[in-house]
């Protein structure tokens, strides 16, 4: 019985071995018959775009050259100084949900790109299958004699599904397309991570801002309540008039009532940045104050053809006219004859002794082909709803590029004009802030109304507020500069 059973496993070793190898022979043939066949469809072309030699700026503002490097090649990091601010960014980039949702998508594009890439390979299946069963001595057909109404059954086979030879290309641009895919997926979580670098620097900033806001309102305030307190003493010694206090009234109201407006849009503000950084609404620290803040603009901002490979929402545009134009090979691939091979190799016995031996063997080859002929149009539409897609790709493709740059034509525009406008309403603050002072000055020297006091201390507190926006206005334009040249997706060691 051993020597017996020491049999059966060495013919099921041999077996085993030469199933291998005819299997890796035939994938190899099948492989050799797919390498040597053709790619039916068109091969992906870059698109020609005009592309602008350099940014359009101010129509008075020098250009700042090209220079070695470019603003949009730095790293987050490099550009904001703020060490509070990185790490914000930091907790974001981990903790935010859409980098999660992006991060998910692109590991279902993977996915997706390892589905197609299997169809190279053939669907091998190995199985077995063991029966004992017992005839009935009196049943219909009765025993028969000599005969055990035992029996057994075996059977042991590897299979081959049906494994298309890509003969046309189709796998081969199916592939094509689903690595673009995944490469665009890659690409939208760059531009996803990008996108929140500017909305935590924006947000924090602008969050800075109105902290910077509510300190005027303050500082107006406490002014404020001083002169009212010394205008009802002057109303109640008999030199000044009910009127004087009432408008001394207003000042005070005016301040308060910005307080508290302020102070809501802070609050909002930092609900808005704990959410950018996955945390429940709460209150953030602050870093530097908001006069302290400042921006790394001294680098160059490059050519404007280097736009088109930094930015991550162009690449993966172009990604997708990729994938789109490797569609239209699949497409067109279906028009022509289909060829699979299907095999079987195996061992089937009645007697499970006897199952490994050379007669029980069994196998099952088989090429086939196939063509159609009539499908009422249905692989001409699809062709025709591949290269429509196509046109849609690229059309969108260039569009992006063209927005692309406006852009940075925009951002640079916008960076050199809220300079000038800051500059100009820092003259105007210091004009306002003289005039304010002269008007109290004037007043208490019973030269003039309280009137004339009302007007300039209104208009001096509107100007510093104005002016506080327009220094948070520079530094935006900076974040957005940044963001439009490419920048703020780029991950590196030297990252804190």
């Amino acid at each position: 019985m051993k020597r017996r059973m020491a049999n059966v496993e060495w013919r099921s070793e041999s077996v085993a071995w030469f199933m291998i190898r005819s299997f890796r022979a035939l994938v190899a043939l099948a492989g050799v018959v797919g390498l040597v066949g053709c790619a039916v469809g068109p091969d992906y072309q870059k698109p020609a775009m005009e592309v602008p030699t350099e940014y359009r700026r101010a129509a008075d503002a020098p250009g700042d050259g090209v220079g070695s490097g470019s603003l949009g090649g730095l790293g987050w990091w490099q550009v904001m100084r703020d060490p509070q601010l990185h790490a914000y960014i930091s907790e974001a980039l981990t903790n935010n949900w859409d980098v999660k949702v992006a991060a998910a998508r692109v590991l279902q594009a993977e996915a997706s790109a390892r589905v197609a890439r299997s169809q190279f390979f053939p669907t091998i299946a190995a199985g077995g299958d063991l029966q004992t069963s017992r005839s009935s001595e009196r049943g219909p057909a009765g025993a028969i004699p000599g005969r055990n109404p035992v029996r057994d059954y075996g059977q042991v086979d590897v299979t081959m599904a049906s494994y298309e030879v890509d003969l046309w290309g189709r796998i081969r641009r199916a592939n094509e397309a689903a690595r673009a895919r995944l490469l665009a997926s890659r690409s939208v979580e760059e531009t996803v991570r990008q996108t929140l670098v500017s909305q935590v620097a924006t947000v924090y900033l602008s969050l800075l801002e109105l902290d910077y806001e509510l300190e005027i309102a303050q500082r107006t305030y406490v002014v404020r309540t001083n002169s009212y307190g010394l205008t009802r003493a002057r109303e109640e010694g008999g030199v000044s008039s009910l009127q004087d206090v009432r408008q001394a009234e207003i000042l005070v109201t005016t301040a308060q009532a910005s307080m508290a407006d302020t102070l809501r849009r802070i609050e909002q503000k930092e609900n808005e940045l704990s959410i950018l950084l996955g945390r429940n609404p709460g209150k953030p620290l602050r870093g530097e104050a908001f006069l302290g803040q400042r921006l790394d603009v001294s680098i160059p901002m490059g050519l404007p053809s280097e736009l088109l490979n930094r930015r991550p929402d162009l690449r993966a545009a172009e990604n997708v006219l990729v994938a789109a134009n490797a569609d239209v090979g699949q497409a067109k691939a279906a028009f022509y004859p289909k060829i699979t091979l299907t095999g079987l190799y195996g061992y089937q016995s009645v007697t499970l002794s006897d199952l490994f031996t050379s007669p029980s063997r069994t196998w099952q080859f088989g090429p086939s082909v196939s063509m159609p002929l009539f499908t009422g149009g249905a692989l001409r539409g699809s062709l025709r709803g591949a290269q429509a897609r196509f046109q849609e790709s690229l059309a969108q493709y260039q569009q992006a590029v063209q927005g692309a740059f406006r852009e940075v034509s925009d951002a640079l525009i916008a960076y050199q004009r809220t300079q000038e406008f800051r500059s100009h309403m820092e003259e105007r603050t210091r004009a306002h802030r003289s005039a304010a002072e002269l008007a109290n000055v004037r007043y208490e020297g019973g030269v003039t109304s309280y009137l004339e006091v009302l007007y300039n201390e209104q208009e001096l507190f509107t100007s510093e507020l104005v002016l506080a926006e327009a220094r948070l206005n520079e530094l935006l334009s900076v974040v957005a500069l940044y963001r439009a040249l490419g920048g703020g997706w780029q991950m590196d060691s030297a990252a804190p």
